[in-house]
């Protein structure tokens, strides 16, 4: 799991997403999708990013097999907030993240990147260079992009982070995102989507899929970028050119 920690989520809105992932790891519907998995267990690490060299790993593998493990990591998470850091890097969450399935201690029939933010790359190298690397390594991509700010948009903002996600963030085997428009969504959309990805059951059609009775879509990678994968790389520069010319 990987969560923005730059310096465009707030104090409570990172907490929120802490909280969302200390709350799904404690739900019965999750331990049991890991219990009636292939392996009926799973490796877990949690690291939050932010700038191309910024990554903290909160907690380190951890292997979680029932309801007291889960409950272990859980707590583990439920440490206070550290402060943020500057600029976005999704490229080198990807890159940091690819790395820790090496030499980890585990062997694992699937391996998945969950990434979560509200923003555009704008640091490191191109976002869907990495991407395309994790994938060649066999590593699957998923992602919750966080469009919680309603119609307001700064300067730094790419409007539409869920298409830039499909279009540039996810890939791989199944991959797939769950797009969150409020903070009241976060909790829900974490429970949802890792039920999926335990229990391997995720959609094989292209194309965005409203499923009966949920209020959460789930949306799978473009086969085509559908949006420029460099704007917020391009936002940055623009936002840089005009605070030099002041």
């Amino acid at each position: 799991m990987a969560v923005d920690a730059s310096r465009s989520m707030e104090t409570f809105e990172q907490k929120i997403q802490r909280d969302g992932y200390v709350a799904a790891l404690r739900r019965k519907e999750v331990v049991d999708a890991i219990r009636d998995g292939i392996h009926g267990r799973v490796a877990v690490t949690y690291v939050e990013w932010a700038g191309s060299n910024v990554q903290r790993i909160i907690v380190p593998w951890t292997l979680v097999d029932g309801a007291d493990s889960a409950e272990k990591l859980a707590d583990a998470l439920d440490q206070p907030i550290p402060a943020t850091q500057s600029r976005t890097s999704i490229s080198g969450a990807i890159d940091f993240s690819s790395t820790l399935f090496d030499n980890n201690g585990f062997k694992a029939s699937r391996r998945v990147i969950d990434i979560s933010g509200d923003g555009a790359n704008n640091n490191g190298r191109p976002v869907a260079d990495a991407r395309d690397q994790a994938i060649a390594k066999g590593i699957t991509i998923n992602g919750l992009p966080l469009m919680t700010r309603g119609d307001f948009y700064s300067d730094w903002a790419v409007k539409d982070l869920d298409l830039y996600y499909s279009s540039c963030v996810i890939g791989g085997p199944g991959a797939f995102m769950v797009p969150v428009n409020s903070w009241d969504q976060f909790p829900e959309a974490v429970r949802r989507k890792l039920v999926l990805e335990l229990a391997g059951d995720t959609p094989t059609t292209q194309k965005a899929d409203w499923l009966p009775s949920q209020t959460l879509p789930l949306i799978l990678a473009q086969d085509k970028p559908q949006i420029d994968c460099l704007s917020g790389e391009r936002i940055w520069q623009r936002r840089m050119q005009d605070w030099e010319s002041r």
